[in-house]
């Protein structure tokens, strides 16, 4: 039976308690899968290897070097769930996100015509291009009316998926 993730809190960090019990799961299925040669760490051979499990060969030793160097040690679960840790915390709250957007939803109705989401979109600041508005209707459909639900679009972005 694979092992679940450690409820213990290791070296005073509490780097379990940022994540949900399935995001942890995830994470382990990852590092599992990174860990090439079973050893517990992931070390610059365990790198290569999964770069060309993924079709990219060649990866130049310095590259593999840097990736290792962004750790204050070996690799093992902890340090690999602490990096992810820290390279999330640059993410926006739900509450940031769901004021940005009620700027364009002054009645606070909680969605907005995708129409002028569109519009502003691809006309301010870092305008997207209509591949990625494309994208993002593809992935959040406006219903039958034309209005984002962007009260789900920032739940989504800020906690995944549900998973059925």
């Amino acid at each position: 039976a694979p092992k679940k993730a450690k409820k213990k809190i290791e070296g005073g960090s509490n780097v379990f308690s940022m994540f949900e019990q399935t995001q942890i799961q995830e994470f382990k299925e990852a590092f599992t899968i990174m860990d090439q040669n079973r050893d517990g760490f992931i070390d610059k051979a365990d790198l290569r290897d999964t770069f060309a499990a993924l079709g990219r060969l060649n990866v130049k030793n310095e590259e593999l070097e840097d990736m290792v160097k962004e750790a204050p040690g070996p690799i093992n679960f902890t340090v690999f769930l602490t990096m992810f840790g820290e390279k999330l915390k640059g993410t926006d709250p739900e509450e940031t996100l769901l004021n940005a957007f009620k700027i364009f939803d002054p009645e606070g109705k909680g969605h907005i015509k995708a129409d002028y989401i569109k519009e502003m979109l691809m006309t301010q600041a870092d305008r997207f291009s209509q591949e990625e508005v494309k994208q993002m209707f593809a992935a959040f459909p406006p219903d039958v009316s034309g209005n984002l639900d962007y009260k789900n679009l920032c739940y989504v972005i800020t906690h995944g998926e549900e998973k059925d």
